[in-house]
């Protein structure tokens, strides 16, 4: 089932889900990285078999105070590239998934937990 495609390629679905988010909303973003990695490693204590498409890792924007800020470094959103084409089998399924997963990651930067955004579609 898993899709094979080029770093470049993914890298360009990477890319192209951000320019498809409105300017508005990621204008709105504070302080955040994108990168892709190629496969999502557990953590302690997590189940060895744990994939997982994308991972917001920061502060969200509705948890930060006045304090919050000075030094700080930026909110990482990782795409994992291997985990994705694993889940997919087409080019076609390669791009929704990214921009699921990148609308999805993007969401918990402004606070939106998994249930809502499972409950919207967007899981």
């Amino acid at each position: 089932m898993a899709y094979s495609m080029t770093d470049d390629e993914f890298e360009s679905c990477v890319s192209d889900a951000l320019e498809n988010i409105p300017r508005q909303l990621l204008d709105m973003m504070d302080n955040v990285a994108v990168f892709i990695e190629d496969r999502y490693q557990p953590q302690p204590g997590e189940d060895p078999s744990t994939s997982l498409l994308g991972l917001y890792d920061g502060v969200p924007l509705t948890e930060r105070d006045d304090g919050w800020g000075a030094g700080a470094l930026p909110d990482r959103i990782t795409i994992f590239q291997e985990d994705t084409l694993a889940a997919c089998s087409s080019r076609e399924e390669v791009i929704a998934e990214v921009q699921i997963t990148v609308v999805h990651e993007i969401a918990h930067h402004f606070g939106i937990d998994d249930e809502t955004l499972h409950r919207l579609g967007w899981g």
